[in-house]
């Protein structure tokens, strides 16, 4: 996906778009909007704007078979999560990754077990050189 490497930022009902790609490369307008329509309540018409939106931007690509646009994401799932965290991290706690780190611990209800496996992955994480 060539365009993985670059920000990308997108609301709640253009990720979840997104997300059908993901999970089924090259679907027809029609079938996104299925897709949308079930969870969303979204009009065929609002979809196809979206992705060509989308493409312009360069996250989704289409090819034309006949009548039909197929679409596949340009973006990779880990390449869009990289992007929108390090916006919140950035506009939110000010870049500092220990701010956003004792948020989450502070305000979301973790259990001990979530605990011992963020501390393992931490020590993972310093253990193989990283900050």
């Amino acid at each position: 996906m060539p365009n993985s490497a670059k920000a990308v930022a997108l609301s709640p009902v253009q990720m979840e778009l997104v997300r059908v790609l993901w999970e089924r490369p090259d679907s027809a307008t029609a079938d996104v909007a299925a897709a949308l329509a079930a969870s969303r309540g979204i009009a065929h018409t609002t979809v196809a704007t979206m992705l060509i939106r989308l493409e312009k931007r360069g996250v989704v690509k289409s090819r034309r078979e006949g009548r039909a646009l197929f679409y596949r994401a340009c973006v990779t799932e880990d390449a869009v999560r990289r992007s929108m965290v390090s916006d919140l991290l950035e506009r939110m706690f000010g870049g500092d990754p220990r701010a956003l780190a004792a948020h989450l611990v502070e305000h979301t209800q973790l259990s001990p077990e979530d605990l011992s496996e963020l501390s393992a992955l931490a020590n993972d994480e310093v253990s193989r050189g990283g900050r």
